[in-house]
């Protein structure tokens, strides 16, 4: 009997020195799961706490800089390009062959979420169609009756030079792959521009642009 007894304690024994590895192997990874999270983990204070991860953050700040970059270097800037009546006195709608393309020119870049695009494309064909119902009017040599004065990629008239490379992420919040903030440049003032972004098959893309809000861009003075 005490033989069967030690042999009993002998096989337990055996079993625990094969779990005790895998046992601190869970724990090893639990440990390294803990750090990871508290070393990518922000918290963000507002009406309740919420959080984010670094990686977010910077995905989102790096996706604004490059889009910026393109504004300013690779844009071809023909957003709304008018089409003339025969006398070319007069702009009687939309060039649509040209916004089409833009639209494909914008896509490529990879920065924009449909949302994004279907928006501009909305703003586009309301445009279009309030010239040539004649709900608003466009003289050649004037300013187009909608949108306003400012470059609606920044909502400004001049910048600073090169500002994408020194401009900063503010007021930032995240929720449910949808994140809202407001950047500035580098000159001194109040000047921020509000962005949204939505992360589409794990990339983050532009959402909305402030400069072009459809209601905004659109009103009939």
């Amino acid at each position: 009997m005490t033989q069967g007894f030690s042999r009993i304690g002998e096989a337990n024994n055996k079993n625990y020195k094969k779990l005790k590895p895998s046992k601190l192997l869970i724990l090893f990874s639990l440990l390294l799961l803990i750090a990871f999270q508290s070393s990518n983990a922000a918290f963000l204070k507002d009406k309740k706490d919420s959080f984010y991860f670094k990686n977010d953050k910077q995905e989102i700040e790096t996706l604004v800089k490059k889009l910026y970059e393109w504004v300013e270097t690779k844009n071809s800037n023909n957003d709304f390009n008018p089409l003339a009546n025969k006398k070319g006195d007069k702009y009687i709608g939309l060039d649509l062959n040209s916004h089409k393309k833009r639209l494909e020119e914008l896509k490529k870049t990879n920065f924009f979420s449909q949302q994004f695009l279907d928006n501009y494309n909305k703003i586009a064909l309301r445009i279009d169609s309030n010239l040539k119902t004649k709900k608003i009017e466009w003289f050649e040599g004037e300013l187009p009756p909608f949108g306003s004065d400012s470059n609606p990629w920044c909502n400004c008239q001049d910048n600073p030079e090169n500002f994408w490379k020194t401009m900063t992420i503010n007021h930032l919040k995240i929720e449910n792959d949808k994140a809202s903030f407001d950047w500035t440049w580098s000159w001194k003032g109040d000047f921020k521009y509000k962005v949204k972004t939505i992360k589409e098959n794990g990339t983050w893309k532009i959402a909305s642009l402030e400069g072009f809000d459809f209601n905004e861009f659109t009103k009939i003075y």
